[in-house]
């Protein structure tokens, strides 16, 4: 090697050293935001690339809550990556930049750089930089055979194979050496794409018969640093004289071929020709020795009609352009091969689908999330070029959410309106990315968005209101009823309790009377209910959710005691002497409907368990009284006869309608008289049973009122001696009294058959003069009176105790005698009960015992 070959391999050395120091620096920074970096090739993991998080102006502490990462295609190597820690870009794996770009020129990784919260996007291209990695190679093996034919003239020149270098730049071959010979030398010649090629140039004359063959050695070298080399052997065998060699219509070649053109496809048919005739004239094609193996691959040359066939799978994506080298040789002795270039360019084809890929979900969304908030980030990338390569992306429809365009091929999926998970709470939301080639290809992509709960709905009962009907003396703890609510939504937002809002019945708290399952809504009565002391009273439940804030619901319970058959009736009228029977005197002139008096019975039950009814149970002569059952009545049948029993016990049974019914007995002793007393008995004989002295306040307020009547009944005595108020009359009854002037009850007018509906009469002595009646208004319960009948003879009077004005009742028609609003009845030689039915029975006071004045 002379002193200039030195010298350039230290220049190469130098420059080299330059690139090294230079490799790492980055470009500036665009204006769109990009970033451009270079890098060489073959370097080893972790080594060092840029400092993106200083390059972008990021805070390096939040990378990796931010989730900074490189989006790559699915499937693709990952060549460099990210160090979150530092934003150190960094190799990932070795770069192969002859692996990673086929073709020569400059080799570019695009990358996609992704910052979330908020979302940020960048783009940087590092450049992939040659290293010399690679030696030049000759396409043969061992010796490349060269037929020079002894007729060649002086200066001719003989193409050779050129070497084959991965490299590029400078670091492909940059010239070649010839071993030193005494015919032929080198020259180096360069094409129109900047590569190299030798030629042999015969300097001498050759002479077969003196040399059959010559050998060189022929050196490739390239122009890195340091510099690599590459050795070929070349045998030039003399042939005798083929003084023509064939020769191409042009250079070179260019055709286009669809991507998607099938196997078969005739790319181009070649000619050359050769002025010789015979085999120097015969030409066979060939691919060149320097002919990649990806061509042999994809292309198949006819050795003798020169039609060059399509044999591989074509894809633009891949490589969009083929070099094809081919050499046409004739079959003569010491024949020359001759090349040209044939370059196929690829048209694309629309055979590449968008791809959809998700960059980033952020999923589930809150019902209430406003308008405008991102759901996810979709990335969509089209591997066709030009219109195939365009693509638009697009939502179905009948979804709350559209598609923002954010960068190129970058989309944002955001809400267009506020959610509501009750109505849907999920959506499959298909995500159509279309390119514009002709004919359009897409991709459909379906995204799941659950939508979350928020509490925004309140309970709702099934019923605005309950009414729950309970059975008297029920048992403390069981079950009344159950209510319940439903909430729309969901998980802890729809998890109910249940509680009774405070408040009072009948001055205890509600707590007391009843109680509730927070769970089930199950209702249950405290305590034994009492259809006497209460009848109904309502409750306020609540039911509330457990979401944040809760919320509730009220619902009123009306709450029913019904009644139970639980009181026996209590007869109150006419009360027992002794505690055991009652007496009652009867005139044997009695005829045939004679009232000998009423048996009166309440009963604290209500309904059919209030209806009470009357019967005879026993009787001394069962023909001679009866009682009515509704009334208690109790009346003869028919007229005494002699042999009639003066004593008549008589037992009267009270029963109510209840079931099972509940009754009580009376037992009544009558004595029947020839002459009923005109006097009743000294007040001082006046006395209460036992049970009447009790100390209970509504005793001793009818005792002050039953003063209070005594001395208007003196009061009345007096003044009706000295005033003669009615005139006697006749009644069809033979009644002793004339008809009243006065009435009980206010506003019923005087009835001229008052006296005839009264079942009670007072035959008087013969020859007496007519009684005086007159009605006296007592201080009692309201609808009593008294009626006083005054005899001119005695100065003797009646006092009766009268029942409340009722009206009329349908069994007195059946006896002939009809009643009409505001009659009274006259009782005569006793004081009857009234009716107690307006009191409970706690303060229900006892029959009088008769007396005389």
């Amino acid at each position: 090697m002379g002193a200039g070959g030195g010298s350039g391999r230290v220049q190469l050395f130098l420059r080299s050293i330059l690139f090294l120091l230079l490799a790492g620096t980055p470009a500036p920074r665009p204006a769109g935001g990009q970033l451009r970096y270079a890098v060489p090739e073959e370097l080893e993991h972790g080594a060092f690339v840029a400092n993106l998080g200083e390059d972008l102006g990021l805070d390096v502490s939040t990378l990796s809550a931010r989730r900074f990462r490189i989006v790559s295609r699915a499937g693709a190597r990952q060549h460099l990556e990210v160090n979150l820690e530092n934003g150190i870009l960094f190799v990932n794996e070795r770069i192969d930049r002859e692996e990673v770009c086929e073709a020569g020129g400059t080799c570019l990784l695009h990358l996609q750089l992704l910052v979330e919260s908020p979302l940020e996007l960048y783009r940087v291209e590092v450049e992939v930089l040659d290293i010399n990695d690679h030696a030049p190679t000759f396409p043969w093996q061992e010796y490349y055979v060269l037929e020079v034919a002894e007729s060649a003239v002086l200066g001719a020149r003989f193409p050779l194979e050129s070497a084959q270098d991965p490299d590029v730049g400078t670091n492909s071959v940059h010239t070649y050496r010839l071993s030193p010979n005494g015919f032929f030398s080198l020259e180096v010649q360069t094409r129109s794409d900047a590569s190299k090629f030798a030629e042999l140039v015969l300097e001498r004359a050759l002479d077969r018969e003196q040399q059959r063959a010559h050998r060189v050695l022929l050196t490739a070298l390239d122009g890195g640093v340091p510099e690599r080399s590459g050795t070929a052997h070349i045998l030039v065998t003399v042939q005798d004289a083929n003084d023509n060699v064939p020769a191409f219509d042009q250079p070179s070649y260019g055709v286009s071929l669809p991507e998607d053109a099938p196997a078969g496809t005739l790319v181009i048919q070649l000619n050359a020709t050769d002025l010789d005739e015979g085999p120097n004239g015969e030409i066979e094609y060939s691919f060149s020795g320097h002919a990649p193996p990806r061509v042999r691959e994809l292309f198949h040359i006819e050795p003798r009609s020169g039609q060059v066939l399509l044999k591989g799978p074509l894809d633009y994506e891949r490589a969009s352009l083929h070099e094809l080298y081919v050499q046409a040789k004739d079959r003569g002795p010491s024949a020359v091969a001759v090349h040209c270039r044939v370059l196929v360019h690829l048209l694309d084809v629309n055979d590449n689908a968008p791809e959809v890929t998700l960059t980033s979900v952020s999923t589930p969304v809150l019902e209430d999330a406003p308008p405008g908030t991102v759901i996810a980030v979709i990335s969509v990338l089209d591997r066709d070029s030009a219109d195939n390569g365009r693509v638009s992306c697009e939502v179905g429809p009948d979804v709350p959410f559209e598609l923002r365009s954010s960068f190129r091929n970058y989309y944002t999926l955001v809400t267009t309106q506020a959610l509501d998970r009750e109505v849907v709470s999920e959506y499959n939301v298909s995500i159509t990315a279309r390119d514009m080639g002709s004919p359009a290809l897409l991709t459909r992509s379906t995204l799941t968005v659950p939508v979350s709960d928020v509490n925004d709905n309140p309970p709702r009962f099934l019923q605005p209101s309950y009414s729950v009907y309970v059975m008297e003396n029920n048992a403390p703890g069981a079950s009344i009823c159950s209510v319940s609510a439903l909430d729309p939504d969901c998980q802890q937002n729809a998890y109910l309790s249940y509680s009774i809002a405070d408040g009072h019945i009948h001055g205890m708290p509600v707590g007391t009377y009843v109680s509730i399952n927070s769970d089930s809504g199950h209702m249950y009565a405290l305590r034994s209910l009492d259809y006497e002391q209460i009848r109904s009273f309502q409750i306020q439940v609540q039911a509330q959710d457990a979401g944040f804030p809760p919320l509730s619901a009220n619902v009123t319970v009306h709450i029913f005691v019904l009644d139970q058959n639980d009181n026996a009736p209590v007869i109150v009228s006419p009360m027992p002497r002794n505690g055991s029977v009652a007496t009652e005197l009867v005139p044997r002139s009695a005829g045939p409907g004679y009232l000998v008096g009423t048996v009166s019975a309440v009963d604290a039950d209500a309904g059919l368990n209030s209806r009470l009814s009357y019967q005879l149970l026993q009787a001394t002569d069962f023909t001679l009284f009866s009682v009515a059952p509704d009334t208690g009545e109790l009346r003869t049948l028919r007229s005494f006869l002699e042999q009639d029993a003066t004593r008549q016990r008589l037992v009267v049974q009270v029963r109510d309608g209840g079931q099972p019914a509940l009754s009580a007995t009376l037992s009544l002793l009558l004595s029947v008289v020839e002459t009923m007393p005109q006097t009743l008995s000294d007040f001082s004989e006046f006395s209460l049973p036992p049970e009447a002295s009790s100390s209970s306040p509504v005793t001793l307020y009818l005792l002050v009122s039953l003063g209070s009547i005594s001395f208007t009944f003196l009061l009345a005595i007096l003044i009706l001696t000295a005033i003669r108020c009615c005139r006697e009359r006749h009644s069809h009854q033979g009644d002793g009294c004339s008809p009243p002037r006065c009435h009980c009850c206010p506003g019923s007018r005087p009835s001229s058959d008052g006296l005839k509906t009264s079942n009670l009469t007072a035959q008087p002595p013969a020859g007496t003069m007519a009684a005086t009646c007159l009605d006296v208004p007592g201080g009692g319960p309201p609808g009593y009176c008294y009626k006083v009948c005054l005899g001119p003879e005695s100065a003797q009077s009646d006092f009766m105790f009268l029942k409340p004005c009722s009206p009329p009742r349908n069994n007195e028609k059946d006896r002939g005698k009809q009643s009409r609003p505001g009659q009274h009845l006259q009782v005569s030689k006793q004081i009857k009960q009234p009716n107690m039915d307006w009191l409970p029975p706690s303060m229900q006071r006892p029959a009088l015992k008769r007396y005389q004045t």
